[in-house]
């Protein structure tokens, strides 16, 4: 005999107490994602280096932006990117946006469940995505997914661009990763 187990609604999710801890809505549950002061620097960085080139084409958002996947997950890139034109009125949605951004960005951290990101990675893509950077900290890598299954990776010394969805973004890799 199986055991019904209670599945959490989207609008319980969205009335978890504010705890100052990253929360995804994976299978029904809400997931906490491991991020930290470090990691959330790196985040602020990226924000920092592709905002400028956003500036009329759309919206780089942080990582409490929820995106609404096709599996009915809420995903939580660290950081993300979305054109004006996919948007309702060209303007961000009061709550989760109906789609996965055109660009997500993770930042890897020690704690991450290592075994959800390719599952994280393809639903990105079924949800809308055009491209998926994961960044690796401690390496100072980023793997680009092209697809689910196509990647270009970066070291820190290779220059990464913004490509079709945010054209004139140009920064050596290791910029990404500046704590100074």
């Amino acid at each position: 005999m199986a055991i019904a187990t209670d599945r959490m609604s989207e609008q319980e999710f969205l009335h978890l107490p504010d705890d100052g801890r990253k929360w995804e809505l994976v299978d029904g549950e809400a997931k906490e994602v491991p991020a930290g002061f470090e990691h959330d620097v790196i985040g602020a960085n990226v924000i920092a280096l592709l905002a400028p080139h956003a500036r009329g084409k759309g919206f780089v958002a942080g990582s409490q932006a929820g995106f609404r996947m096709v599996t009915g997950n809420i995903r939580s890139p660290d950081v993300s990117f979305t054109r004006k034109e996919r948007l309702p009125d060209g303007r961000p949605t009061k709550g989760f946006a109906p789609f996965a951004p055109d660009l997500a960005v993770e930042v890897l951290s020690p704690g991450e469940d290592f075994l959800d990101l390719p599952r994280k990675v393809a639903e990105y893509f079924a949800s809308g995505a055009q491209a998926v950077w994961l960044l690796e900290p401690q390496a100072q890598r980023v793997t680009v997914y092209h697809s689910p299954t196509e990647t270009s990776d970066y070291g820190p010394e290779d220059e990464i661009d913004g490509g079709d969805l945010l054209p004139g973004f140009r920064c050596r890799v290791g910029e990404l990763f500046a704590v100074e």
